[in-house]
């Protein structure tokens, strides 16, 4: 048996669960898509999604009032099981707080004339690009992961390769309506209530219950012409990467580093005209998954251009879940695997957290980094290093962003506008003597001092007192207050650091 593992069952469960994922997961994720985008194009096709959702929206504030009514005994949260959100681990909270029913699952409004989607908050971004894109519309920033919802994308965050062009999810977002503690339903926009509009963002669902979000929207084009360019030497990674992020021709811009010394910076650009020889079509499920099919060309250490359909390009990351499914189904990229079975994955997040085991929850726990760390572009060679020295996990994700000043939680100590980066930490760290609280705690340390910020869905293990140097609640405790939240919700803090979660 392999040393680290307790029991021969322990072995047994961790070592072969790609065989329960394969047998059982991988179908029923299947029919679950099948049902899911059958559903939306039946609702949205008949349009019965706009009269349905006052409809719900009062039933959230019925069970408000029943809170009220029963004495405020306890805070609230959505009934949403914390097995269906991309978090690894599953909310503590979730078996105490009163759980409020919300049914939201509809695109509501495209206004063409205005240029704005309207949806409810558990819409995924799967089913907004298949929805947008055949209309000729899509959003300004769209995460690729197929069940990433706007309203986790709301309250946490959310990016995209767009980013550096037009900031994070937030800043695409139009307006926010949300049912209050009071049951009250408010709408807010930068020019009404706008205090609420700014702290909403990372707020996780400590203000009020998200009923509905206006998204801006823009014209689509049919392919992504993507340029491939394999980079040697870690200055010269940390330079291009910088100086193809500040030039806003590109519309896309993100890169894979697989190694200190080697990665890819792909940018691209919206066009209708493909030439027909280089269209790739990598959403196919007989395709290498995407990081994958970017390794080759490192290899080759040539330019390559190429189009890609655009809601492929959206999604390019899905199959693979980046690379996280390596570690699930290591035979998953096998050419003979994507023939037969390429159509049935991925396998669907929620369902692998619903089945994990606690020899799966403490492998992971102690093994395994899932982060993403925003910190300013300006010091990214820097920042590699501290992370290559702290976990040396590989790939890693780049993907800039810029970051305005806007009041709220999160924004730039410089008070201007700052172009910054996303590294994503995904995989099995390779230092010695790994230690996943202490060791992930000296890049929170880090990530603090160059006045960066960590995505909520990853572990928290700071103090509440170093989450607060971190992230700016003087508008969030005003909101908080002016809306007597106190009494409804607990603070960011109690729903994300480590202790909050299994």
């Amino acid at each position: 048996m392999d040393k680290g593992y307790d029991t021969l069952t322990e072995y047994i469960l961790i070592k072969y669960r790609w065989a329960f994922v394969c047998v059982f997961l991988l179908p029923i994720s299947l029919f679950y898509d099948l049902w899911f985008y059958f559903r939306n194009w039946i609702v949205f096709k008949f349009t019965s999604a706009p009269k349905q959702h006052d409809k719900k929206v009062k039933y959230v504030q019925k069970q408000i009032r029943e809170w009220g009514d029963h004495g405020k005994n306890n805070y609230m949260c959505t009934a949403r099981p914390g097995w269906q959100t991309v978090c690894f681990r599953l909310p503590k909270y979730k078996n105490t707080f009163t759980k409020i029913e919300v049914n939201l699952v509809d695109i509501l409004e495209v206004d063409v004339k205005n240029k704005v989607v309207r949806v409810e908050p558990l819409v995924s971004m799967g089913q907004l690009s298949a929805t947008l894109n055949p209309l000729g519309w899509t959003i300004p920033v769209l995460p690729e992961i197929d069940d990433l919802t706007v309203g986790g994308l709301v309250m946490g965050t959310g990016i995209e390769s767009s980013s550096h062009k037009f900031g994070l999810f937030q800043h695409i977002c139009v307006s926010y309506e949300l049912v209050l503690s009071d049951e009250s339903l408010v709408k807010c926009t930068k020019e009404d209530n706008s205090d609420l509009f700014y702290s909403v963002p990372w707020s996780y669902g400590t203000l009020g219950m998200l009923t509905a979000v206006e998204i801006m929207m823009v014209p689509a084009k049919k392919y992504v012409k993507i340029t491939y360019l394999p980079v040697i030497g870690e200055e010269n990674i940390a330079k291009q990467f910088t100086a193809v992020s500040t030039d806003k021709n590109n519309e896309f811009v993100e890169a894979i580093a697989y190694s200190e010394y080697e990665a890819v910076i792909m940018t691209g650009v919206q066009t209708d005209n493909a030439e027909s020889d280089k269209i790739n079509a990598i959403g196919k499920w007989y395709k290498p998954w995407f990081f994958m099919h970017v390794m080759q060309i490192l290899k080759i250490n040539s330019t390559v251009t190429e189009y890609i359909p655009l809601r492929d390009y959206y999604h390019r990351h899905t199959r693979s879940i980046f690379w996280e499914l390596q570690d699930i189904i290591p035979f998953g990229n096998n050419k003979f695997f994507r023939l037969l079975l390429g159509w049935l994955t991925p396998p669907k997040i929620s369902l692998l957290k619903l089945t994990q085991t606690d020899a799966i929850k403490k492998l992971y726990s102690n093994n395994h980094v899932l982060q993403d760390m925003l910190v300013p572009i300006a010091i990214l060679k820097n920042s590699l290093n501290i992370f290559r020295e702290t976990c040396n996990v590989y790939p890693v994700w780049l993907c800039p962003f810029i970051l305005p000043y806007n009041p709220g939680m999160v924004y730039p100590k410089s008070r201007k506008e700052t172009l910054y980066v996303d590294i994503g930490l995904y995989g099995v760290p390779k230092v010695k003597n790994f230690r996943a609280f202490e060791d992930m705690k000296k890049i929170e340390k880090y990530v603090t001092k160059v006045n960066g910020f960590q995505m909520l869905y990853a572990d928290t293990n700071m103090t509440k007192e170093e989450f607060r140097k971190m992230f700016d609640h003087t508008l969030y405790d005003k909101v908080r207050r002016k809306f007597k939240c106190e009494e409804a919700f607990p603070e960011v803090y109690d729903k994300v650091s480590r202790a909050a979660r299994l």
